[in-house]
């Protein structure tokens, strides 16, 4: 997938995997090992419990894998990506399954979409390409800018026992750090910085592997600075209930949405 931060004219791509996706990579890049598609989409299941139905930007689809499940689930899903390769096999892969899902070619430093367009957005695998905090801050600010209340954002973790493996080898001179990992607190800083404030991070495997997946939604509770947001509210409240009676409920996948300001 490709839909990130800009280079500067006449100058390589800021990141590889900018403009790493010509037809053939995007291919190998879409046919991933089943057993880790199936991981990966059940992670992302878990944090859109959290989600209630409505429009989500998947930013960048890649091949509509995400773009798949959440219009299978039910929201309204449009997928960008910078990648034509991509796109095409999104294209593809969606009219295969029979759903409407637009997608369109954006750059995810620039979205053409006005502000607050989508209820929730989602940027999966992408963040841990970048390798600056400058084009974190300005990616997670566009993401910020175009959803009305969520975004979901993946990040690698360095606390877990691949991210340590990774590392020793690159120490080694065994291999080569491609991605790059960002602890959490960093990740909330960025959000905070665009007043969206954290309500749950996901591990796919907790201490073991580095991929997360961090909910964030936006700080709007009124003037009281320490009010908590809808959906953290939410879930004290359904933990309380499960402790209290032993029952067992889980969290509704479809939370009231907040009215318009």
């Amino acid at each position: 997938m490709s839909c990130g931060a800009v280079s500067v004219e006449g100058k390589k791509p800021a990141y590889r995997a900018r403009v790493n996706y010509n037809p053939k990579k995007a291919w190998k890049y879409q046919a991933r090992r089943e057993g880790k598609h199936r991981a990966e989409l059940r992670l992302v299941e878990r944090a859109f419990q959290l989600i209630p139905p409505g429009t989500v930007l998947d930013a960048p689809c890649g091949g509509g894998r995400l773009a798949l499940l959440l219009a299978k689930k039910g929201y309204r899903v449009t997928g960008a990506d910078l990648s034509e390769a991509m796109l095409a096999i999104a294209r593809e892969n969606i009219q295969k399954a029979g759903l409407s899902v637009a997608v369109e070619r954006e750059d995810l430093e620039n979205l053409s979409y006005g502000d607050r367009s989508f209820d929730a957005v989602i940027c999966f695998r992408l963040f841990h390409h970048f390798p600056t905090r400058e084009i974190r801050t300005r990616v997670v600010r566009e993401l910020c800018r175009v959803a009305n209340r969520f975004v979901i954002l993946s990040f690698f973790s360095p606390y877990s026992f691949t991210s340590a493996k990774r590392r020793l080898r690159a120490t080694l001179g065994l291999g080569k750090l491609h991605h790059h990992q960002t602890p959490l607190s960093e990740v909330k800083r960025y959000f905070r910085n665009a007043e969206f404030r954290l309500v749950k991070d996901f591990a796919q495997f907790p201490v073991w592997h580095t991929l997360h997946l961090a909910v964030f939604e936006r700080n709007e509770t009124g003037n009281h600075p320490g009010a908590l947001p809808a959906v953290t509210l939410a879930i004290s409240a359904s933990h309380h209930d499960n402790k209290s009676n032993g029952s067992g409920r889980k969290l509704p996948p479809a939370l009231g949405r907040k009215s318009e300001q």
